[in-house]
């Protein structure tokens, strides 16, 4: 049975692609701060417990999986606050850089052996802010657009191994991301993405000819909408 790891897999897509790969027959590892084994009752399924916004956590996490062999690595897991530069606590900065940037690139420098030996798959959740420049966005832009940057310098130095690695960019998608933000997803279905738009990504992308890699997948909704919160 093959093996993927999914960071973030509590919650939003990490959730969505965990379920995704667990109706595929795989054995998923999903890592999160609160993440227990009953939260998917699978038995494909195994909990693995670490703040990623911390790393000593993040560092014991690595050498836990390097034990593993893993075909798929997911990094899902992120957050995001978005208000002018100058506001922002330096924790949040530091917490937001370790948790979207560095802890992926710690997680795959443990992994990548494994991933080039199994021939499989390395998957980046970015976000469409890797793309463009948003006002209140500099933090949560800077560690998406260095994330993408990671991979796609990655896929070139991989590029003779057998394997995948693809960046995907949603725009905004219905989940918990947005709890503690002024703002949320538009109510209209068009307005919008939801997870399993993203975990259909993943469906698409491991289903292709593997001689044939998307390395960037970018995700809009058909109409842009966004709400304010009262």
């Amino acid at each position: 049975m093959k093996t993927a790891i999914v960071t973030g897999a509590s919650s939003g897509i990490g959730k969505a692609i965990t379920n995704k790969l667990l109706t595929f027959g795989f054995e998923v590892i999903g890592v999160s701060r609160s993440i227990k084994d009953d939260d998917f009752n699978h038995a494909y399924f195994r909990a693995v417990t670490c703040n990623l916004a911390e790393e000593k956590d993040t560092i014991k996490l690595c050498e836990k999986l390097k034990k593993e062999d893993i075909f798929i690595l997911i990094n899902c897991a992120g957050f995001g606050r978005f208000e002018p530069h100058e506001e922002l606590h330096v924790n949040i900065i530091s917490s937001m850089t370790f948790v979207n940037l560095t802890a992926p690139m710690l997680l795959t420098n443990a992994l990548l052996r494994s991933l080039k030996e199994n021939e499989g798959y390395l998957i980046n959740i970015n976000s469409i802010e890797a793309l463009r420049a948003s006002k209140f966005a500099a933090v949560y832009s800077a560690t998406k657009a260095g994330l993408k940057a990671f991979g796609d310098a990655l896929f070139e130095e991989t590029r003779k191994s057998a394997l995948s690695i693809t960046n995907i960019n949603p725009d905004m998608t219905e989940s918990h991301f947005y709890d503690e933000l002024r703002f949320e997803t538009s109510q209209k279905e068009d307005e919008k993405l939801f997870a399993s738009d993203i975990a259909d990504t993943v469906e698409h992308i491991l289903n292709m000819r593997k001689g044939a890699v998307v390395s960037e997948y970018t995700i809009r909704s058909l109409k842009f909408g966004i709400s304010k919160k009262v």
